[in-house]
């Protein structure tokens, strides 16, 4: 007896096509090409993915940087006095008070002004 796969074999066409909605030409078309473009997007996304957490820091470098320019110190100059006085903020969190809260951010660059001048 022969198997007949009919209604799975659309339900797998199907489900390929839907999630190729939006691919460009034929790549959202076609079966074949639908099926190897969604298994090329997923490892896209999961590069991706790994890639936005330097692309995060990136950003937060560079605001931290304009930031502390502004004060008159180089990025790498305020972060070793930062580390020179012992004080562990993230990367994160500096960009966030550079820009949200500068009174804060001021002080940081005070301290670290101040721990460079001693060593």
């Amino acid at each position: 007896m022969r198997v007949k796969r009919s209604l799975n074999a659309r339900k797998k066409r199907k489900m390929y096509l839907k999630a190729a909605k939006g691919y460009r030409g034929s790549l959202s078309r076609r079966y074949k090409l639908a099926r190897q473009q969604y298994y090329r997007s997923g490892q896209y996304a999961y590069s991706g993915r790994k890639q936005k957490k330097s692309d995060y820091r990136k950003l937060w470098i560079t605001r931290i940087n304009a930031a502390s320019r502004a004060q008159g110190l180089k990025y790498n100059e305020f972060i070793h006095g930062l580390k020179l006085a012992n004080i562990n903020i993230n990367r994160k969190m500096l960009s966030e008070l550079a820009i949200n809260d500068p009174d804060s951010f001021n002080e940081y660059m005070k301290i670290a002004k101040q721990t460079l001048a001693t060593k």
